[in-house]
């Protein structure tokens, strides 16, 4: 029995692993991708940033990404203050954004737009940052903060 609730253990900690961070794909230069399709992307590829979503993927070289910004979203939670209690007027919700700019194999610039969860926000920077050698853009000091925290 307790060799069982180890191998369900490990065996959803290597899942978990290889599945990357989950995202929204909020839009961008590529076609393929419908605005607001979720999916993941990895950065743990020593090579390759990979996205992956429903059916399709995109794998794009580090060395072809040439922006990495980082950007939030922050929202008041009317709805639940309307609904359930005004104290959520006092509640803030911060959506994560990451836009990737990068060139294609025909040397044409492309963009992509994604939402990230907020517990994967700061280990997708430092990874890129890590891989790509660049410096993440922040759109202002809120997003500075909440990405180097």
């Amino acid at each position: 029995m307790r060799s069982l609730a180890i191998l369900i253990i490990c065996g959803g900690v290597c899942w978990g692993a290889g599945a990357g961070s989950r995202v929204e794909y909020i839009g961008g230069t590529l076609e393929q991708y419908k605005q607001h399709c979720g999916g993941s992307i990895v950065t743990s590829d020593a090579r390759q940033f990979h996205f992956q979503a429903k059916g399709s993927g995109v794998t794009i070289p580090y060395d072809k990404i040439n922006l990495i910004e980082y950007g939030q979203k922050v929202d008041r939670r009317y709805l639940s203050a309307v609904l359930i209690s005004p104290v959520f007027l006092l509640a803030k919700t911060r959506k994560h954004f990451l836009t990737l700019g990068f060139t294609d194999e025909n040397g044409n610039q492309q963009a992509m737009i994604f939402k990230v969860e907020k517990g994967d926000i700061r280990t997708v920077l430092a990874s890129l940052e890590a891989r790509t050698g660049r410096k993440v853009q922040f759109q202002d000091d809120e997003a500075r903060k909440a990405g180097k925290g």
